[in-house]
């Protein structure tokens, strides 16, 4: 395994010594992470997102966010939600093991943050409404700010109270905002939400989609004129708000949004919501990039997302929630910032290395004489590599290289295959068909039975590139492919 790369995992498992040898040998200050602004990113916006891996791409390889689950309070019903159901194996928003006290939770906090030297974000995003159950996510927020002041705060809200709070935010320094924004058009809305509950009284139908519109809109106009970044997330519900969405993603855009995530929808029979149970599909993988790229030239898109849970912990890819609950914390446990900070050290050595990389595999890519396209799946947990064996993996990284680039367009979960040391048929049928349209997988390891399954189902999987960069081992893919003159794999 290549040094960086090394280092990067003794990190991650929580051993500092590779991070402090990093350190002493040079490199940023620790309040910086290396990454240099996309060409279009203002410089003054990339100093805000640089660090927070929801809002920029570049960060999420990198670094990791929390969410406590302080805020169990809801005032809508959304027909695809059930707060009630919990799965310790399943990633999905509102769903949360545990609900914290606003001390608890700051708690967790310190703990978390001794231990994954990644962390940069804390959010709070219920597993009800962080605006309604306010008392709890501002205590919550203020106990943290005072303990570890340089973390970043934000949350995640569906609107209809935010306007009450836009002031008190902006004086918290909550710099990051989600609004969950489904519909502009009331009559859509009032498909998705059976009731809100506003002013101390219940609406149904279009007047409560009405209402709650007016107050997102509301809600959103204001955080910009507070100059706090604001991404929106929509649920994709095919049949309901998929061809809708356009005409969101052009209203967010013109009120100063940030970022749009469009999210596949979750309706699952077993989860007991609404849709589920009423069999309403969620979309096909092909139909939620088809949708992206329909929204290409609006709001900038979030291609990353991993719905996550309420109480969610360590990096997208790399869950650790079941590591720090209750029953783990010390009652007495106090922050040592050493770990964070040689951390970022370690991440600006690193991320040099890989935006030189990167630039390379691109380069090379769209100078190509070839009007080719690849479809390449990436099974990863972090760094920006290919570092994961197919066995272990839950969730693909899908990337489309043609002229135009080297560019995430999404991720899609998939079983486990390999469980107490064999792997599972049932689980690569389902993995074979989460791979639909994918032309190459690779991985850093792969036995040859499942290998040759996929060969056979018209998917090639390579460990060849195993713990390289995700660009370069795919910049090199295409040149294979397509006779361009190819890469030498970076270390």
């Amino acid at each position: 395994m290549p040094q960086p790369v090394k280092q990067l995992e003794t990190t991650r498992k929580g051993s500092l010594d590779g991070a402090l040898r990093a350190a002493k040998s040079g490199g940023c200050a620790p309040s910086s992470c290396g990454l240099s602004a996309p060409d279009d990113i203002d410089p003054a916006i990339w100093e805000r997102i640089k660090d927070h891996p929801c809002f920029s791409e570049e960060a999420h390889h990198y670094f990791a966010r929390m969410h406590v689950a302080v805020a169990p309070a809801c005032n809508i019903q959304c027909n695809y939600c059930n707060r009630k159901y919990d799965c310790a194996n399943e990633s999905r928003p509102g769903v949360a093991s545990e609900k914290l006290t606003p001390d608890q939770a700051l708690r967790k906090v310190i703990a978390v943050a001794n231990e994954v030297p990644q962390l940069s974000v804390l959010g709070i995003a219920g597993p009800g409404d962080a605006c309604y159950d306010w008392k709890k996510t501002k205590a919550t927020f203020e106990r943290v700010a005072r303990e570890i002041p340089d973390i970043k705060l934000c949350i995640s809200t569906n609107g209809l109270a935010l306007p009450d709070h836009v002031d008190e935010l902006a004086e918290m320094n909550v710099d990051h905002v989600t609004i969950t924004i489904n519909m502009v058009d009331p009559e859509i809305g009032a498909k998705i939400y059976p009731w809100i509950f506003y002013r101390h009284r219940r609406y149904t139908g279009i007047e409560a989609a009405r209402i709650l519109h007016e107050r997102q809109m509301l809600g959103l106009e204001m955080l910009i004129k507070k100059d706090i970044l604001t991404k929106i997330n929509s649920v994709m519900i095919p049949g309901v708000n998929d061809a809708h969405l356009v005409e969101v993603n052009k209203w967010v855009r013109d009120r100063g949004a940030f970022m749009h995530n469009v999210m596949p929808l979750i309706s699952e029979p077993s989860h007991g919501t609404y849709y589920g149970l009423t069999g309403q599909r969620g979309p096909q993988p092909l139909e939620l990039e088809a949708l992206h790229d329909r929204l290409e030239g609006g709001a900038k898109l979030m291609r990353h997302c991993r719905q996550c849970r309420a109480d969610a912990v360590g990096l997208l890819g790399d869950d650790r929630r079941r590591e720090f609950t209750r029953d783990h914390i010390s009652s007495d446990v106090t922050y040592n910032a050493s770990k964070r900070h040689a951390y970022r050290q370690l991440v600006a050595l690193e991320c040099g290395d890989h935006l030189a990389a990167r630039k390379d595999a691109i380069t090379a890519v769209t100078s190509a004489e070839s009007d080719g396209q690849l479809h390449v799946a990436v099974t990863t947990k972090g760094g920006g590599r290919i570092n994961e064996h197919f066995g272990h993996a839950t969730e693909l990284q899908v990337y489309v290289v043609s002229q135009k680039g080297i560019n995430l367009v999404g991720n899609r979960k998939i079983g486990q295959y390999c469980l107490g040391g064999w792997g599972e048929e049932a689980t690569l049928y389902s993995i074979i068909s989460a791979l639909e349209g994918i032309d190459i997988l690779l991985c850093a390891k792969i036995g040859d039975s499942p290998k040759k399954r996929l060969a056979e189902a018209g998917v090639r999987a390579t460990d060849a590139f195993g713990y390289d960069y995700i660009e370069t081992a795919i910049g090199a893919l295409y040149a294979a492919e397509f006779g361009v003159k190819p890469l030498v794999a970076t270390a």
